[in-house]
C-alpha cells in the first residue's frame, strides 16, 4: 500500500495541524471545524496528483491553450460524523466529485477488540471509480476496514484512496494488511493508543470538537 504522509515536510499542512491538535485553540469549535476543512482540502489536493488525467484543449481570449484535466472525478466518501467538515475541504478540492455518506461506529469492546456497526449507507456506485474514503481519526482502523466492506455492496472500485488526518501506528499497520491496494494519505502518525482506543497525543474526540459532545 502506498504511505504518504504530510506532516513529513514542514508546510500550510504542518501549521494547520498544530492548531488542531492545540487544547486551547479547540474551545473554538468553529475555527476548529474550518482547520479541519483546510486539512481536508491539502489532503485532497495531494491525492489529485495520483488521479489519471488526459490532455484537453481551451479556448482563451487569445487562442487555444493545451491543458491537462481530471479523466474522471472521483468519489468521496465520508464516514460521519467527524468526516462531514474534513469532506467540505476535499468538496473544495473536487467540487464536481459525486458524495457519500457511510454511518460507521464503536460499539463496546470485545475481547479487548474494538468493534465497529455500520448501520447507514448513502452511496453511488462505486463500480472501476476512483474512490475516497475518509476519517479524520484512522485509530484502530476497523472503521475503514469496515466501512470498506460495506462500500463494496455498491460496486467494486478501480482505486481505493484512504484520506486521514491523524493514524496510529496500529491502525496504519492493521489497514496495510487488510487492504494491501489502498493509497494511504495521512496528515500524521502518532505511536500509541489508549485501552478505549483514542489517539496519543492525538487531538481528542473530532466529532466532539467540531460538533459538540453526544454524551454530557
Amino acid at each position: 500500500m502506498p504511505l504518504r504522509v504530510l506532516s513529513e515536510t514542514p508546510s500550510l499542512f504542518t501549521q494547520i495541524l498544530a492548531e488542531l491538535r492545540n487544547q486551547k485553540l479547540q474551545k473554538d469549535r468553529h475555527r476548529f471545524r474550518w482547520n479541519l476543512k483546510r486539512a481536508g482540502f491539502l489532503l485532497a489536493y495531494e491525492i489529485s496528483r495520483s488521479l489519471p488525467y488526459m490532455q484537453a484543449q481551451v479556448t482563451t481570449p487569445l487562442g487555444q491553450a493545451q491543458v491537462q484535466v481530471l479523466a474522471e472525478p472521483p468519489v468521496l466518501v465520508s464516514i460521519l460524523r467527524a468526516g462531514n467538515a474534513f469532506l467540505e475541504g476535499a468538496m473544495e478540492a473536487f467540487d464536481f466529485a459525486d458524495v457519500g455518506f457511510v454511518a460507521a461506529y464503536r460499539t463496546e469492546l470485545t475481547n479487548r477488540e474494538m468493534q465497529v456497526q455500520v448501520d447507514y449507507l448513502a452511496i453511488p456506485s462505486l463500480e472501476k471509480r476512483h474512490v475516497v474514503l475518509m476519517d479524520p481519526m484512522l485509530a484502530t482502523g476497523r472503521s475503514i476496514i469496515v466501512s470498506h466492506e460495506a462500500l463494496l455492496l455498491r460496486g467494486r472500485p478501480q482505486t481505493l484512496f484512504i484520506m486521514a488526518l491523524i493514524a496510529s501506528e496500529l491502525g496504519v499497520k492493521t489497514v496495510q494488511a487488510a487492504l494491501p491496494h489502498a493509497h494511504l494519505y495521512v496528515g500524521a502518525i502518532d505511536k500509541e493508543l489508549t485501552a478505549r482506543a483514542y489517539i496519543v497525543p492525538g487531538l481528542g474526540d473530532a466529532g466532539d470538537l467540531a460538533y459538540g459532545p453526544l454524551r454530557q
